[in-house]
């Protein structure tokens, strides 16, 4: 492999400077882990705020606050009350 240095800085492989290796010096061996990423029903793919992991439920449970006036959303107040 040859260096290929422009205006100073090195834009060519990563491999001219050193194999790829470890904090400790030692090789780095390819390993594949997880799932397979081939098959459309394994992979987790979202659009926006969409995803195909089962969302949670929305809480339902909590008390109606007083002095909310005409206010139409965040009247329920859940969580430890003073």
């Amino acid at each position: 492999m040859y260096s290929k240095k422009v205006m100073g800085k090195e834009v060519g492989n990563a491999a001219v400077y050193a194999p790829p290796h470890t904090m400790t010096g030692k090789p780095v061996k390819a390993s594949s882990s997880g799932p397979d990423g081939s098959d459309a029903s394994t992979v987790n793919m979202s659009v926006g705020n969409i995803n195909r992991r089962k969302s949670p439920e929305a809480k339902t449970t909590g008390i109606e606050t007083r002095g909310n006036g005409a206010a139409t959303k965040g009247r329920i107040a859940r969580g430890p009350m003073a």
